[in-house]
C-alpha cells in the first residue's frame, strides 16, 4: 500500500472542499530497467524508479488534473487544495470521504523483475542468432524493457483498490542488404505478468524470425499494384482492427463527433461474420490489468457482435458524460496524465473457415503475414498502412514474396465486406499513442479475406 487508507479519506475530502462532483487519487510507483544492444554491443543500459499521485476533481463538465511527486500526506494534501481552488467556488469544511478495504491480491507487490544480467544476456543471445546468417546481415538491434508498476486508486465512491503490473517486452530489428537493396526485420514479443515467457530459446526465435524477414525481403520481387482481394493472415495481428476501428470506438472521439461510428449503436456497421472485442482479463497479454487506471475492475467488453454495433470504451467520465457506466478502458501513461478511453487487447473473433481454406478460395490477391506502421483518420475511417511481409497468392497458392506494398481503404467498407474469417487468433504488441500519452496494448485478428482492397506497390 502506497498511502494508507486514513490519509487518502482525508485527501478526497480536501478534494472536495470546494464543490466538485467526484474526487479521485491515482498513485504509482514505477520500476523501470532498459538493456539496448546495437553493432554487438550493449549501448545502453538504464534504470530507474518514479513515483507520484494525480489528483482528478470532475464538476458537471469541467475536469481539473493536477499531479506531484510528493505522495506524503501534506503533499497530497497541497495539490487537492490547488486541484479544488481551481473550481474558483467558497470553501466549505473538508469531510473524510470513507473508503472501502481493498482484497489484496496475492501477486500485490511480488516483484518478478527479470535482472540487469539476464536482460544483458538475452539480447546478446538474440544478436549471436541474428548473426548466424551471414554477410548480408549489416546491423542487428535488440531491446529488452521491463515495467514493474504498482498503483493505488481512490475515489470519492468510496472504492479504493491496488494492482501489480510487471510488464516485459523485447524488440529484434535486423538489417539486411545485398547491393542497392537494403531491408529490415521487425519482431517484438511483450507480456504482463508472466516473465517466464523470455527465455533464451524464445530470445532465438525472435531473432530468427526478424532475421528470416529481412533477409526474404531483399530477394523479393517489387509488389504489383491495382484493386485486389488481400488475405490478412492471423500471424498479421490486429493492427488493422486497432487502428480502422477500434480508436473509433472510444467514448471521448465519439462523444467529440470525430468518429465515423458516432450515433450507429444497434445499427449494422460490419459483415455478420465479424466480433470485435475489447479484453483486459486475457492472461498474460500485454494490454491485460485487474483494474484499469480508474479503479474499475477488468472486464470483456463485446463492442461488435456478429456485425452489429453494440457500445463504446468507455471510462468513467465520459460514461458520465452519456449515462452509461465505464467498460473498465479508462487508462493513462502515468501519474503526470488524466485517464481517457483507451483500448487494451482488442481484437476481432476467430471464425470458422480454415485458414488454408481461405486462400485455396482466392484465385489471386495479395496475403500479408506482417502489417508495417500506418495512418488513419478516425472521423472518416480512411487508412494507409504499410506491409512488412507480403506474398502474392496465385490461383489459391502462396507464391512470390513482394516488397514494397502498401494497403489503402476505409475501415468501415472494410469490416462490411469481410467475406471469409478464419479459425486462427494472433496477437500483437505495441504502445498505443494518443494525446500525448502511451500505453501498452494488444491487438489481434483471425485470418480474414477483404474482397478488394487498394494495393500500392513499387514502380
Amino acid at each position: 500500500m502506497l498511502v494508507t487508507k486514513s490519509d487518502l479519506e482525508q485527501v478526497l475530502g480536501e478534494t472536495l472542499a470546494r464543490g466538485g462532483d467526484f474526487a479521485e487519487i491515482f498513485l504509482e510507483r514505477r520500476r523501470s530497467s532498459t538493456v539496448g544492444l546495437e553493432a554487438a554491443r550493449v549501448e545502453k543500459v538504464h534504470s530507474g524508479l518514479d513515483q507520484g499521485a494525480g489528483i482528478r476533481l470532475l464538476a458537471k463538465d469541467t475536469s481539473i488534473y493536477v499531479y506531484t511527486n510528493d505522495i506524503s500526506l501534506p503533499g497530497l494534501m497541497k495539490a487537492a487544495a490547488t486541484a479544488a481552488t481551481a473550481l474558483k467556488q467558497k470553501r466549505s469544511d473538508p469531510t473524510v470521504v470513507p473508503l472501502t478495504t481493498p482484497k489484496l491480491d496475492s501477486k500485490d507487490g511480488v516483484d518478478n523483475r527479470v535482472d540487469i544480467e539476464d536482460q544483458v544476456k538475452l539480447v546478446q543471445i538474440a544478436d549471436k542468432e541474428a548473426r548466424t546468417a551471414g554477410d548480408k546481415i549489416k546491423q542487428v538491434l535488440v531491446r529488452y524493457g521491463n515495467l514493474v508498476q504498482d498503483v493505488q486508486i481512490a475515489n470519492s465512491l468510496g472504492k479504493m483498490v491496488m494492482d501489480h503490473r510487471n510488464r516485459h517486452t523485447m524488440i529484434v530489428h535486423v538489417v539486411a542488404a545485398e547491393g542497392n537493396i537494403v531491408q529490415t526485420g521487425y519482431e517484438s514479443l511483450g507480456t504482463c505478468n508472466d516473465i517466464f515467457l523470455f527465455t533464451p530459446e524464445q530470445a532465438q526465435k525472435l531473432a530468427a524470425m526478424a532475421t528470416r524477414r529481412a533477409l526474404m525481403l531483399v530477394g523479393a520481387r517489387p509488389a504489383p499494384a491495382g484493386r485486389m482481394p488481400v488475405v490478412l493472415a492471423g500471424e498479421a495481428g490486429g493492427t488493422m482492427i486497432h487502428e480502422a476501428c477500434g480508436h473509433g470506438l472510444e467514448a471521448d472521439i465519439v462523444g467529440k463527433e470525430m468518429s465515423v461510428y458516432a450515433g450507429k449503436i444497434g445499427q449494422q456497421v460490419a459483415s455478420e461474420l465479424v466480433t470485435v472485442v475489447d479484453d483486459p482479463t486475457l492472461p498474460g497479454k500485454y494490454g491485460s490489468y485487474a483494474y484499469d487506471d480508474e479503479g474499475t475492475p477488468a472486464e470483456k467488453t463485446v463492442l461488435i457482435r456478429n456485425g452489429v454495433l453494440e457500445t463504446y470504451m468507455y471510462d468513467l467520465e465520459w460514461a458520465r458524460r452519456q449515462g452509461e457506466s465505464s467498460t473498465s478502458n479508462g487508462r493513462r501513461q502515468s501519474f503526470q496524465f488524466r485517464p481517457i478511453p483507451r483500448m487494451s487487447n482488442t481484437y476481432l473473433a476467430a471464425g470458422e473457415t480454415a485458414p488454408e481454406e481461405i486462400i485455396a478460395q482466392t484465385k489471386y490477391g495479395l496475403l500479408v503475414k506482417r502489417m508495417g506502421g500506418g495512418q488513419v483518420n478516425p472521423t472518416t475511417g480512411d487508412f494507409v498502412f504499410d506491409i512488412a511481409e507480403g506474398y502474392l497468392i496465385e490461383q489459391g497458392q502462396v507464391t512470390n514474396m513482394v516488397r514494397g506494398a502498401t494497403l489503402s481503404g476505409n475501415g468501415p467498407e472494410v469490416l462490411l465486406s469481410v467475406d471469409l474469417v478464419g479459425t486462427d487468433l494472433g496477437f500483437g504488441i505495441g504502445t498505443c499513442g494518443k494525446d500525448g500519452q502511451g500505453v501498452p496494448v494488444s491487438d489481434a485478428q483471425p485470418t480474414i479475406r477483404i474482397p478488394e482492397l487498394i494495393v500500392g506497390g513499387l514502380l
